[in-house]
């Protein structure tokens, strides 16, 4: 194994100066202050303010900007070049660049250009030259590393002017700049990490993920919405059922339709032809749209009672979930309008429920089984979808560990007593750190297989959504069913696991932060639950060792919001607020500052050597140590024609 790792490192580096040179460089490195790591949760479909979190760093780059420019430019001046950083496209038709004359666009794309790479030589600190140039475009590559190295350059007065004005003829300055405002974000931040459920609830997951695939560098720690999303596009007809209700719910159609290409014309018919004239009224949608809100408010329904079905079939195919008590159906007396829900008899508030068989109530009828034929088939042959859910699998994972920092999405399910709980998750109990890696390795398995090979297994996409024990939900159910169709909210109530109340213990979150394998003065970070600010609950937890970022997001949860950086210095959590638009970001300077506070601020300035890639770095220079010593006796030979 020894062997095979040094032959495969002497292709990238083939002789003993070569393989020396980089350990002097790794070595080096070692001493850069760590990387910004960007940390989201929770955006729930909203891409204009992920976009806009995103490009201001979640208030980061302007406080650079003041810094650096402080007695040099006006307020305005300062607005006007953070537009160019976050929006250039946006702002450069704003600024009506178009209409200048080739002279003034010349003189103004070399005085942007030189305050832009300013801002760039603040930010190199963390990278290797290397690092730094690999953001550079290729067609601008020279351009730029001209530019950054311009105040020791020593190239006559004119070469940069004459260089740019060039390129102002030939009308790509534009393209230029907006390159450039992409390495100073790209460079603000090493890594973005998404906690969990790009998706549902707001406008757009096809924005939301379209957009984090132009980032350079981003990962993801998968929640439950995530789950359903995934199940859908594999097949699942309980996960394609509930996606179907929840974008129907929020009126969000349009990321079927335009952004997945997949038509509800088969549920559309399924409502018209079965709830022609159901009035429907425990379904109005919770956003309004352009259609008309009586035909949605059936096509929920019709979704629904497809999800509540197909969901029970599910269960029924697997008895070691314990959720036969959760098939409402089951429990339903449709002549006397009833449901029994935990030994107690409720009204039905609504008793409409034409394809209900009491002698099989999670049975298709035929109109039902033809709508989800049809639309399994627009789910599974969507490539937008596929290639989107592909990459939210390949970049992601069920637990992340950055420096101090255990990221992941809900929970550890644990009891009472804190012990973990065990799930039969393929045939094996597992708990812990094993069920998280177990769950991970079923994913990225089942789209390897693809929706082909993907039978009965692909039902646990669904109860990563819902089930009790699914370390992405952590509750004891989901209680659709009784909101739709039971008006006591008594039967409402879905109990979190203790695991959110046990957080606010340092050393259960000690032993949490040990099970999977951080530091045990590290920082769990979980999304999932939003922070109810206004009842004044705090993000940072009362142990001081975890910290929840889902703020509400989303609009439809209550348009605020927390983000995590990861700097040298320590813990800052940003606290946001509703974003207008980009036009009030170029108009009025509205930049929609977060509110920050640092939750932990480290003795000194953390390093790359004092995080986990700082070890991956000292592992691949022992590696190179052993190549040189390879070649020196000559195990492996030196090949200087590389």
């Amino acid at each position: 194994m020894q062997r095979a790792a040094l032959e495969a490192l002497a292709e990238r580096f083939p002789t003993i100066g070569r393989a020396q040179a980089e350990i002097a460089a790794l070595r080096a490195s070692l001493l850069l202050p760590r990387p910004v790591v960007h940390v989201l949760s929770d955006v729930h479909g909203e891409y204009r303010k992920l976009r806009h979190v995103l490009n201001n760093v979640s208030g980061r780059l302007r406080p650079l900007v003041q810094r650096t420019f402080a007695d040099r430019l006006t307020e305005a001046e300062i607005n006007d070049l953070l537009s160019l950083l976050y929006y250039p496209q946006e702002a450069m038709d704003y600024f009506g660049i178009a209409d200048f004359a080739p002279e003034r666009r010349a003189t103004w794309a070399l005085t942007t250009l030189r305050r832009q790479f300013e801002i760039v030589r603040a930010l190199t600190a963390p990278y290797r030259r290397r690092q730094v140039e690999r953001t550079f475009p290729p067609e601008q590559a020279e351009l730029f590393q001209e530019l950054l190295a311009e105040p020791i350059s020593g190239r006559p007065s004119g070469f940069l002017p004459t260089l740019i004005a060039s390129l102002s003829e030939h009308e790509t300055a534009r393209e230029t700049i907006r390159d450039a405002s992409h390495v100073v974000r790209n460079l603000a931040v090493a890594e973005i990490i998404v906690a969990g459920d790009m998706g549902d609830r707001g406008p757009r997951l096809d924005g939301v993920i379209d957009y984090l695939q132009r980032q350079p560098d981003v990962a993801f720690t998968w929640g439950n919405h995530d789950a359903s999303w995934m199940g859908a596009c594999l097949g699942s007809e309980a996960c394609i059922a509930t996606v179907l209700r929840f974008s129907i719910r929020y009126d969000r159609i349009d990321q079927l339709e335009e952004g997945f290409g997949i038509s509800l014309a088969p549920l559309e018919r399924l409502a018209r032809e079965v709830y022609g004239d159901d009035p429907a009224e425990h379904f109005a949608v919770k956003v309004s749209g352009v259609r008309e809100p009586l035909q949605l408010a059936r096509m929920q329904k019709a979704a629904a009672v497809l999800e509540f079905k197909c969901v029970g079939q599910a269960i029924r195919r697997h008895p070691e979930w314990k959720l036969d008590h959760r098939v409402l159906l089951n429990f339903v007396d449709k002549a006397a309008g009833t449901v029994t829900i935990d030994g107690v008899v409720y009204p039905l508030q609504d008793t409409r429920l034409p394809t209900l068989d009491p002698t099989d109530p999670c049975a298709l009828s035929p109109q039902e089984q033809e709508c989800m034929t049809q639309m399994r088939d627009a789910f599974v042959r969507s490539p937008r979808l596929w290639e989107q859910m592909t990459f939210l699998v390949r970049q992601g994972t069920m637990v992340l560990r950055r420096d101090d920092c255990l990221i992941f999405h809900a929970c550890v399910p644990t009891d009472a007593a804190g012990a973990f709980l065990t799930l039969p998750f393929e045939g094996v109990e597992r708990s812990g750190r094993v069920l998280f890696n177990a769950i991970t390795l079923f994913i990225r398995r089942a789209f390897r297989r693809g929706s082909n090979h993907v039978g009965a297994e692909g039902d646990w996409f669904w109860y990563l959504w819902a089930g009790p024990l699914s370390p992405l939900f952590g509750k004891d159910r989901i209680t659709t069913f009784e909101s739709y169709f039971v008006a006591d909210t008594k039967t409402h109530t879905e109990t979190k696991n203790p695991y959110f109340e046990q957080i606010h213990d340092a050393d259960f979150c000690r032993r949490i932060l040990r099970e999977f394998g951080a530091g045990e003065d590290g920082m769990i970070v979980n999304g999932h639950v939003p922070v109810k600010m206004a009842e004044g609950e705090q993000a940072v937890k009362r142990g001081g060792n975890a910290v929840t970022i889902d703020g509400a997001f989303s609009e439809a949860y209550g348009d605020r919001g927390y983000t995590l950086l990861l700097t040298p210095e320590g813990l800052t959590l940003a606290e946001h607020a509703h974003f207008d638009s980009i036009e009030q970001v170029l108009v009025a300077g509205a930049d929609m500052l977060p509110h920050t506070r640092e939750i932990r601020t480290y003795p000194r300035p953390r390093l790359v050597a004092d995080t986990e890639d700082g070890t991956a770095i000292r592992q691949t220079v022992a590696l190179l140590e052993a190549l040189v010593l390879a070649y020196q006796e000559g195990e492996i030979r030196q090949n200087s024609l590389l």
